[in-house]
């Protein structure tokens, strides 16, 4: 579970890696086009950068339905946020697309991970990512980002999503992706409704048990906000709660939208786990202070 991704080392088994939203979309359901602007965009993935995310996530297109995006307006929205973040730091970049053609052009332009949230839908996919350095983050979805589907229906979601994710993975490393370079994602709320979701994070040491680094996004999901009746802006809590849900259950990746708050709740996290030490020492260990 050691992993040297990008210009950085992680150590699954005792790290948490908080991977930063950013979106170049006028349309994200979780900021409504905050970010759109390059300038934005940049000075968002580079403040994340110093608040501590270890992980920027660059995306050109968002998952639900909506107009469509060609492949050269996706290319021209992600690679000079890749640019920009690569020339001044050494987090990790990855860029969240389903389309073979922009992870190519993302990869040669310095991205180090292809977050395909279709789960290798693009038959060209798993080739592209073969012929690099690049991760892979395989998540569960079902059909095509961007249309209209019908409502979600599984027997059992968690037994559906994991082999999904085994026949993927399969699919990949058949492809010439090494198996240290696969990142596996059950899809939260993707195609699914929040009991599904719910179910996901209760049995994700399932999802856990495939091997592979575990990555969750969570963060600010309809889920969050059905269970505990907030609208979007107002889920920051909900979402850490089921962050640090995930982590104890086997999660090292969390894509989440605060960095700030994301990374303090992954370090505690750390240090409850036992996986690293506190930063510091000091209550009811001097005689004068056992307050």
């Amino acid at each position: 579970m050691i992993r040297r991704i990008g210009r950085r080392r992680f150590d699954f088994e005792r790290q948490i890696a908080v991977m930063a939203v950013v979106n170049r979309t006028p349309d994200s359901f979780s900021d409504n086009g905050a970010t759109f602007a390059l300038d934005r965009a940049v000075e968002a993935a580079i403040r994340a950068a110093e608040l501590g995310a270890d992980w920027v996530d660059v995306g050109g297109v968002p998952f639900g339905r909506g107009p469509s995006v060609s492949v050269e307006e996706e290319i021209d929205r992600v690679l000079p946020v890749i640019a920009a973040i690569t020339a001044t730091s050494d987090v990790v970049v990855s860029v969240d697309t389903n389309r073979a053609e922009v992870a190519d052009a993302a990869i040669a332009a310095g991205a180090a991970v292809i977050n395909d949230t279709s789960g290798l839908g693009d038959p060209d996919m798993a080739g592209v990512i073969a012929a690099s350095d690049a991760h892979v983050v395989i998540t569960h979805s079902v059909g095509p980002p961007r249309v209209e589907k019908p409502p979600a229906r599984f027997g059992d979601v968690v037994g559906e999503v994991r082999r999904f994710l085994d026949d993927r993975v399969e699919q990949a490393v058949e492809a010439g992706i090494p198996r240290d370079r696969i990142i596996v994602d059950p899809g939260h709320d993707l195609d699914k409704n929040t009991l599904h979701s719910l179910e996901l994070t209760r049995r994700l040491g399932e999802i856990a048990d495939i091997g592979l680094p575990l990555l969750v996004a969570v963060s600010n999901k309809d889920f969050i906000g059905e269970s505990i009746d907030r609208e979007q802006g107002r889920r920051l809590a909900g979402s850490l709660a089921a962050m640090v849900s995930c982590v104890e259950r086997g999660a090292r990746i969390v894509r989440m939208h605060d960095a700030e708050a994301a990374v303090d709740a992954a370090r505690m996290a750390e240090a409850v786990l036992g996986f690293r030490a506190p930063v510091r020492l000091e209550h009811n260990t001097h005689p004068t202070r056992n307050v």
